[in-house]
């Protein structure tokens, strides 16, 4: 499988598509995941085209690991979660459905279960203050 460069994260990181942005620098955007499986998932996508971690090259991969380490930590902080899922899914069987690496940090509270994946709109007034919330923690 090869990265297609019109994907919809590559269309967001060109400023084509709008996004909940929590964070932007020249490695890597952080956003809200507008199908959350919980409250507060955000996303971590490296600007690097790769289809997934499989075709990811490995200086880009060192330099997107630290700012997952730190959002975690912020979306730990602003969602006040119990704890956090971070996952990365690889080709449509694994669960991927957006073929552009990225990483979901994904809240879990006691005794909620977490939502089912990319299902579930959620509302763009939480998004964006979440988005703020999570932005400042950082």
């Amino acid at each position: 499988m090869t990265y297609d460069p019109t994907n919809i994260f590559a269309k967001i990181l060109k400023g084509e598509l709008p996004c909940h942005k929590v964070f932007e620098d020249d490695t890597a955007l952080v956003m809200m995941d507008i199908f959350p499986q919980s409250k507060g998932h955000t996303l971590v996508i490296p600007k690097a085209a790769s289809r997934n971690l499989l075709d990811a090259d490995p200086a880009a991969l060192s330099a997107v690991m630290p700012l997952v380490q730190r959002v975690a930590k912020a979306v730990q902080v602003a969602t006040k979660a119990d704890g956090l899922r971070v996952a990365q899914f690889n080709e449509a069987p694994a669960g991927q459905t957006v073929f552009h690496l990225h990483f979901h940090i994904i809240p879990a509270y006691e005794g909620v279960p977490l939502g089912a994946h990319a299902t579930g709109r959620a509302d763009d007034g939480e998004l964006a203050q979440l988005a703020k919330d999570i932005a400042a923690a950082l």
